[in-house]
């Protein structure tokens, strides 16, 4: 009895496989068939990749929140500068009008 080695199959290979199930008439099983993998590999590769996807959605939607919170931040304190400089422009306007 000989040692079966374990296939391993790259992340394009499993993406193209999941990608195949949108087709028309295309099922698990049948294209387990074809593939030469279990219907339940291919549910798995399915769930892994749905499961990746929302994750970067996730920290992509993180980043925004971040970034967004960052400008609000800048935007407060340019407000505040802003108002600073308006005050100070009054009062040197009113000294220069007294000399």
């Amino acid at each position: 009895m000989t040692k079966q080695t374990r296939r391993r199959f790259t992340p394009e290979y499993k993406e193209q496989a999941v990608a195949r199930l949108s087709e028309d008439g295309v099922t698990y099983a049948s294209l387990a068939c074809e593939l030469g993998v279990t219907s339940g590999q291919l549910k798995s590769w399915h769930l892994d990749l749905l499961a990746a996807g929302s994750a970067a959605a996730l920290a992509q939607s993180k980043a925004e929140a971040a970034e967004l919170a960052q400008l609000r931040r800048d935007n407060k304190r340019l407000k505040e500068e802003n108002e600073v400089m308006r005050k100070a422009s009054a009062f040197f306007a009113q000294w220069a009008a007294k000399t």
